[in-house]
């Protein structure tokens, strides 16, 4: 029986190995995608903690998203890099009430997102959502028709800089305390919107 080999200390070519993945992925890295590309006696796990702390406090730092991590922009530049960098244009605002009521209900079904928003959703919306990889269908509720069910995406996860769904403003913190009540949840905040690649609204449903 073999015995196992021990694992040992993150060395720079690993270092370089990871930022160069990271760097060069669309999607965030998780740990195991690391490890296909380390040798056996390295753990993905480690490499990211040291990758991490070399980039902690530089312009830019690997954060948590969605079941990995990716670079991003440190926060407190971000002020100064906008007299520079034109900000994308933002999805409708009835795009980010549907995207908000996904998230926040998931998963849901259309007409429980026409429901709650009190109006008939148009098929452009639901399109312009599903082209960003925001949202995805999660399958079907038993029920007559047997609707399908939405919910968000790890790309969602990713743009918005979460690690996990559960890091999302809770509604109670979205609402202004003059704001009369009402059913619609409140839409993310500015910071956490999405950019814009198509034109989209609503229109009634005939």
């Amino acid at each position: 029986m073999s015995e196992l080999k021990p694992m040992r200390e993150p060395d720079e070519d690993s270092l370089r190995l990871a930022e160069a993945l990271v760097f060069a992925s669309a999607e965030p890295v998780t740990p195991r995608g690391l490890a296909k590309v380390l040798p056996d006696d390295l753990d993905a796990d480690a490499v990211l903690v040291a990758l991490r702390a070399r980039y902690a406090g530089r312009g830019v730092e690997l954060v948590d998203a969605a079941n990995g991590v990716m670079f991003r922009s440190a926060l407190d530049l971000a002020p100064r890099l906008r007299k520079v960098i034109e900000s994308p244009r933002r999805l409708p605002r009835v795009a980010m009430e549907t995207l908000s009521i996904v998230a926040y209900h998931q998963p849901v079904t259309r007409p429980e997102i026409e429901h709650i928003r009190g109006t008939a959703l148009s098929q452009q919306t639901l399109d312009s959502l599903l082209e960003l990889d925001l949202i995805a269908p999660k399958g079907r509720r038993e029920s007559p028709g047997r609707p399908t069910l939405w919910g968000t995406t790890a790309a969602f996860l990713a743009h918005f800089g979460l690690k996990d769904i559960r890091e999302l403003p809770r509604r109670e913190d979205l609402l202004l305390e003059t704001a009369p009540p009402r059913s619609t949840p409140e839409i993310l905040p500015v910071d956490l919107q999405a950019p814009l690649d198509s034109d989209g609204g609503d229109k009634p449903r005939l």
